[in-house]
């Protein structure tokens, strides 16, 4: 036995303490992920080893605990497989799984080194990468051009209405049913459409019934004209036959002072029914109002979502994951980054959730994978590899004083 194997000894449980040290002290670290120091045996000619080296550092790159933060831009990367690529300022491209991230003066996402989060433009997943960036512009106002029924269904035992009195919006008593909905202009201003039902006598062998669209106080015009209103009639089983789909018109909308275009709405109320029991509808119209910028979130996808005060939403680019052939070939770079080598190989970049990349959880961070459990026992392991490697070197200093003391 000489010094060499137990000096070789105590450098490896040093070492090993570092390591062990180093993932104590970043068990809060957001995305941390543990370090297991490695060791291999060194022989030369003779079948009596040398002692030990250190070899480097593995990491586990296992999930962390997923909590709830409430950050907006914070997310989590709810899998092992995938890292956040982010760019620094000189256009050095880094991996982390820290998604701390939040907008800066420019309405980048980056993290708090200003590292720039990438991902793909809307609709371009799959193409080259680009910092992505939260539009906080306002969205401009859309006319109402469709008004479709998910669901309208007629009161099929409902009274029929007498020609006489004539149908008049101001008099109850003169219509079945009133369905009121909200439609907007170009220049986004807000109208009531007001649709007036009236049952009729039945035609043909087919329930008839009157419809009468308002724009506030005054009557639409149905098609070319000149009519303001359109019949709509259903079979004996209460299945829609006529008068699904027609064109509502109003020329002023905004009237003298509003100098927004005509209005033109097409219905679509083919999935019209009438059958006993109460009447209901419900009538989807697309336009809106302008939108002022509210939020942004982020889907498990990888989608970023804007939304707005007129509760639209806009997909504004998708999050690219990356993926290595070696993870322990990457390079950590400190900052919760690591950095691709050759070991490494090339990143594989994907969105979220698609071959076999994690998905992302919004508003949430990835913990440190450190089992601090785990870590003191190793800890005490290697303190009691440091002694007995100490207690070698001491044992043999006494032989050698034993034989620097033989006379």
């Amino acid at each position: 036995m000489g010094f060499g194997q137990g000096l070789s000894g105590l450098n490896a449980a040093s070492q090993n303490l570092d390591v062990i040290g180093n993932n104590i002290a970043n068990s809060g670290t957001v995305g941390f992920k543990a370090g297991s120091a490695t060791f291999a045996d060194v022989y030369a000619s003779s079948r009596v080893g040398l002692g030990v080296q250190f070899t480097g550092v593995s990491q586990r790159f296992t999930t962390g605990n997923i909590t709830g933060s409430g950050g907006e831009l914070d997310m989590a990367i709810d899998g092992p497989k995938g890292f956040f690529r982010v760019v620094d300022t000189s256009g050095s491209v880094m991996y982390t799984r820290n998604g701390q991230f939040y907008k800066d003066k420019d309405h980048k996402i980056v993290n708090i080194q200003g590292q720039q989060l990438t991902g793909y433009a809307a609709g371009a997943v799959g193409t080259d990468p680009i910092p992505l960036v939260v539009p906080v512009e306002n969205i401009p106002p859309r006319a109402t051009t469709t008004l479709t029924a998910s669901k309208l269904t007629l009161n099929a035992n409902a009274a029929v209405k007498p020609a006489t009195p004539a149908f008049d919006p101001d008099d109850a008593s003169t219509y079945t049913k009133a369905e009121p909905r909200t439609v907007y202009d170009s220049l986004g201003n807000a109208h009531e459409l007001k649709l007036y039902f009236v049952k009729r006598d039945a035609a043909g062998g087919n329930s008839v019934w009157d419809v009468h669209p308002y724009l506030g106080s005054s009557p639409m015009v149905v098609g070319g004209g000149p009519a303001t209103s359109f019949q709509m009639t259903f079979n004996n089983e209460g299945v829609l036959q006529s008068g699904g789909n027609n064109v509502l018109n109003f020329a002023a909308p905004g009237g003298t002072t509003s100098p927004a275009a005509p209005l033109a709405i097409t219905t679509n109320f083919n999935n019209a029914t009438q059958f006993g029991g109460e009447a209901s509808a419900n009538l989807l119209q697309d336009g809106y109002a302008t939108g002022e910028y509210a939020s942004v979130s982020v889907d498990r996808d990888g989608t970023l979502v804007a939304k707005y005060t007129n509760d639209q939403n806009r997909i504004v680019g998708v999050l690219a994951l990356a993926d290595f052939n070696n993870l322990q070939g990457l390079q950590p770079r400190g900052g919760n980054a690591w950095v691709e080598t050759s070991a490494s190989g090339p990143a594989n970049l994907g969105q979220p959730g698609t071959n076999g990349l994690a998905v992302i959880k919004g508003s949430s961070i990835e913990e440190s994978n450190v089992d601090m459990s785990q870590e003191l026992v190793n800890m005490i392991i290697a303190q009691r590899t440091y002694q007995a490697n100490a207690q070698t070197i001491k044992t043999q200093d006494q032989i050698m004083q034993t034989l620097v003391t033989m006379r």
